[in-house]
């Protein structure tokens, strides 16, 4: 009797632990993956990517979860098309042979119940390298309109694009490339 008890307590907490973590669904409509470069030392230039899909699961009381995004690049955006054709081309992201970059992450880094970071893998142009995403706001609650329980998080890291096969005009169009993504996701 007493291990058929001591086999059910396990059950119950392994089930309880398994269903801890909530699922999120990107929201592209508010999710926009952008950049910022250094244009010949005189600006720096900014540009976006429009469409964007990913899944985002949150344990916050483990203190784990995962975070699986994909970014359109042919949806790049900077309000200039001739720009956007160039970017699109063979000299940058190639979207015809790479038409996505990714990032993947089943390490999350947690200060109490806030997520600050999470450290995965960037894949852009055929190259996969780790990346550490630093998130300086996170938020969530439920949505004031649709009243569905909502995250959304403001999360930045800095790449090299030539680490990624992205050569063209380095230096004189920088090397270094800030990447902003702000996101919201809603609970499955």
């Amino acid at each position: 009797m007493n291990k058929t008890l001591i086999a059910l307590a396990l059950t119950s907490t392994l089930n309880v632990s398994a269903f801890a973590a909530d699922s999120y669904t990107i929201d592209s409509r508010h999710t926009f993956p952008s950049f910022e470069v250094s244009h010949l030392g005189f600006s720096i230039q900014r540009g976006r990517f429009n469409n964007s899909a990913g899944k985002i699961t949150l344990d916050t009381s483990a203190k784990s979860g995962s975070i699986d995004v994909t970014i359109d690049t042919a949806s790049i955006d900077t309000g200039l098309a001739e720009l956007e054709k160039h970017l699109q081309g063979e000299d940058f992201f190639d979207v015809a042979k790479y038409p996505t970059i990714t990032f993947t992450s089943k390490s999350l880094k947690f200060e109490g119940d806030k997520l600050i970071g999470a450290n995965g893998d960037f894949t852009m142009h055929g190259v996969t390298k780790p990346v550490n995403l630093v998130i300086d706001h996170f938020r969530c609650a439920p949505h004031p309109m649709n009243k569905k329980p909502t995250c959304g998080a403001n999360a930045t890291t800095t790449i090299k694009r030539s680490e990624f096969g992205i050569t063209k005009y380095v230096p004189a169009v920088g090397d270094e490339v800030k990447i902003v993504i702000q996101v919201e996701a809603t609970k499955d």
